[in-house]
């Protein structure tokens, strides 16, 4: 047998072992896939708490890459020509095991909003809403920056260097992302002071719906129609804003005109009836009710109705709204009292009545 031959064959085999190795972990890959992670799974959410069925899910799918990148490093130790103890190599390795752990923390991390919800539910913490996102895209970058330093350590990359590099150019970039921090310190404001929380139903001057994610940047506020609109936290910070979820109760107010024929027991009659309606009705707020002959105007006599409902929701609101409209129609009718609207008396003299013959060539 020759060496070459020898050589041949070694090559070979070598190769059919790294081939070999790198199909054993795809194996392996799939037998985790479709068994241990169903399994592992399936005892974790027996577990009085879902803190280990997330973590489990967060990791699934950095774990089975983790098969794909250890058969590739165990395959090179037998791949003929190549050194596995290649420096730039192993670099490589180490910083995809990085990246792999950082992609596992970093779907945690958006988990993490559960994680917030329930310890708020448990102990107490009054975390609002709001923090609640604002704190997990927080964490999650925080995650990436720690990976890109070790990751760039592992390249041994100066980052004293970079950081002196960001001080040099921090006038340009602070003047080039003056908008950015605004928007952040709106944030900031936003979550500090409250004004809102998620889910909640706002008016913010150029848009109206509910507030649905706060972000570093900007609040995405979905309207009555479906569209999503983005607002700059710096602008949203800077306008009055009505939470309409905050209210404890809706207000209704409105003129009626009715007819200057109208006798006055009448109206007086129908005032008592209109206010007596009002403080029986179940969906009215019974802290004020006022209902009163308001002023005479042009063409009717006007009553002023100021009430409350005491449900906030927009359709139940309209509903209490339609009732109470047919009750006052139906109260001034059986009364007897006539709607008003808009109108006019002339009033002709004998003199002007000759003018209009003479003009319209007519004698009536």
């Amino acid at each position: 047998m020759s060496w070459d031959f020898f050589l041949e064959y070694k090559t070979l085999t070598d190769t059919l072992k790294a081939i070999c190795i790198f199909l054993l972990f795809l194996l392996f890959r799939n037998l985790f896939s479709k068994y241990v992670f169903k399994f592992i799974l399936k005892i974790s959410k027996k577990t009085p708490t879902e803190f280990f069925t997330n973590v489990w899910l967060s990791f699934e799918k950095p774990i089975r890459w983790f098969f794909v990148v250890i058969g590739i490093y165990l395959a090179a130790q037998f791949i003929p020509y190549f050194n596995p103890n290649n420096a730039l190599f192993l670099k490589i390795y180490r910083s995809t095991i990085i990246l792999l752990i950082t992609w596992g923390f970093y779907n945690l991390s958006s988990t993490s909003s559960v994680i917030f919800q329930k310890l708020n539910s448990r102990y107490d913490l009054e975390i609002d809403q709001i923090l609640i996102p604002f704190l997990s895209k927080l964490l999650r970058g925080i995650i990436v920056l720690i990976s890109i330093s070790v990751i760039l350590q592992e390249f041994n990359y100066n980052i004293s260097g970079l950081v002196a590099g960001l001080g040099i150019g921090g006038l340009a970039i602070s003047l080039a992302a003056q908008d950015m921090i605004k928007n952040f310190i709106g944030g900031l404001v936003i979550i500090f002071e409250k004004p809102f929380s998620i889910g909640d139903w706002i008016n913010a001057t150029s848009v109206e719906g509910t507030v649905e994610d706060i972000s570093f940047r900007s609040t995405l506020i979905r309207t009555f129609d479906q569209a999503l609109v983005t607002v700059p936290n710096s602008s949203l910070a800077a306008t009055n804003i009505i939470n309409y979820s905050k209210m404890g109760k809706r207000k209704i107010d409105f003129r009626i005109g009715i007819s200057y024929n109208t006798p006055i027991d009448k109206v007086e009659q129908a005032i008592f009836r209109l206010r007596e309606m009002l403080q029986a009705h179940e969906g009215i707020h019974p802290e004020t009710i006022l209902v009163t002959f308001d002023k005479l105007s042009e063409s009717s006599l006007e009553l002023f109705f100021y009430f409350f409902t005491k449900t906030t929701v927009w359709s139940e609101y309209l509903e209490v709204k339609q009732e109470i409209n047919l009750k006052i129609i139906e109260i001034l009718n059986e009364e007897g009292i006539e709607i008003a609207f808009p109108s006019q008396t002339l009033y002709i003299t004998a003199s002007n009545k000759e003018i209009i013959q003479k003009t319209f060539g007519t004698n009536d």
